[in-house]
């Protein structure tokens, strides 16, 4: 079985402040457990710890027994004071733009702050002339990249965004599986605009992967916080490694939607050059080779959502039989690859097949992928 964590840069480095997380914890030794004599034990508090938070003889301490059987010790203030409602300290965060910035600069500087859970966002603009220059692209990116985010205030020398939602009002479960709905769907009229080259279809692609991208950086600015605040058993995960697991079906889903978007940039080209008559197809799309095309491709997106469910049920069996239904499979793909190249088609229309024939592979890769990362979550409950 191909390890799924070191194929990509960009999970490894989400390991890596999984592991920047873990060590900022405060080691402080080991204490001796003792004896009363009466049938009970002690235990001495660390002294750096008691005088940092301000304890004295007498203060109470709260004990909470977790399913590892490690125990937490939480003084009393500190409980009483997480139940009082008080007004939440917001992240803020500046950017300065000067003048002649590049607005693709100042945009990835957004998501950046976006991703790693700002609250709010000042953007501070030198030249105050210039600032419409900077402002339809700022509202462009609020409105169709990040999800729950508005523009709260607007200036000649400022604008500020505040992101407004928050993992329990939209919990990253259900984030993934509208991600996968989308991008889903978005490869199937992929394949179906192929045929008809209507509009409607290749306009709800183009939608539905803007979407999917929407989500994928609010999951993303999800894990970030839930790994930064360790908030592994609010997201309902058993460990914290289970963020980047997570991080991986993310993007897998993401994958699916830009190859079909892939498919229709390929396919609008190709309707305009028709449409100019400066292209003229021999012949149509060869009925075999498309209907065995959206055969294939209904089986891998049919695996892709059982191999969903098997990560949110957290079933172990299903999903080592996603990997053998996988790799059976793999005899229609072969099957597939010698219709295609024993038919003498249009190159132009050969080479959008093709797109579309991989785009489908690729499906049944990421089911792979969603498929080993349930496995290596549920292996350890398993074997126990």
């Amino acid at each position: 079985m191909k390890s799924i964590y070191t194929t990509n840069e960009q999970f490894n480095i989400i390991y890596e402040i999984y592991e920047m997380a873990r060590l900022l914890e405060r080691d402080l030794g080991y204490r001796k457990i003792q004896s009363t004599g009466r049938g009970a034990f002690i235990i001495s508090l660390p002294k750096e710890w008691v005088q940092d938070i301000g304890l004295n003889k007498g203060n109470e301490l709260a004990y909470k027994i977790q399913q590892d059987s490690t125990l937490i010790l939480t003084p009393r203030k500190i409980m009483e004071g997480r139940k009082e409602t008080e007004k939440p300290i917001l992240r803020e965060y500046k950017i300065l733009v000067e003048p002649n910035a590049d607005p693709q600069s100042i945009s990835r500087q957004i998501i950046a702050l976006y991703e790693v859970s700002a609250d709010l966002i000042h953007l501070h603009f030198k030249d105050s002339e210039n600032t419409t220059a900077y402002s339809g692209e700022i509202r462009n990116l609020v409105r169709n990249a990040l999800l729950g985010s508005e523009i709260i205030d607007e200036s000649n020398s400022q604008i500020t965004i505040q992101i407004l939602i928050n993992h329990t009002e939209f919990p990253i479960e259900q984030a993934i599986r509208r991600m996968a709905i989308l991008a889903l769907a978005a490869n199937r009229d992929a394949i179906l605009s192929l045929n008809s080259m209507e509009d409607v279809l290749i306009q709800n692609v183009i939608r539905g992967c803007d979407d999917v991208n929407r989500l994928n950086l609010y999951v993303i600015r999800q894990l970030k916080f839930g790994l930064e605040l360790n908030l592994f058993k609010e997201y309902e995960f058993k460990t914290p490694k289970e963020f980047l697991g997570y991080r991986i079906v993310s993007n897998d889903i993401k994958n699916i939607a830009d190859n079909a978007l892939n498919v229709t940039q390929n396919l609008i080209a190709l309707k305009k050059l028709i449409e100019d008559q400066t292209l003229f197809l021999k012949e149509p799309v060869d009925e075999e080779v498309n209907s065995q095309i959206f055969k294939f491709n209904s089986s891998a997106s049919q695996l892709f959502e059982e191999s969903l469910k098997a990560l949110f049920k957290r079933d172990y069996e299903l999903a080592d039989k996603i990997m053998s239904r996988i790799e059976s499979l793999s005899n229609l793909e072969n099957d597939l690859t010698t219709l295609m190249l024993s038919k003498r088609m249009d190159p132009k229309l050969s080479s959008i097949l093709r797109l579309i024939f991989d785009s489908s592979r690729r499906v049944l890769d990421y089911s792979r992928d969603v498929a080993e990362v349930t496995l290596n979550r549920t292996v350890e409950e398993i074997s126990q």
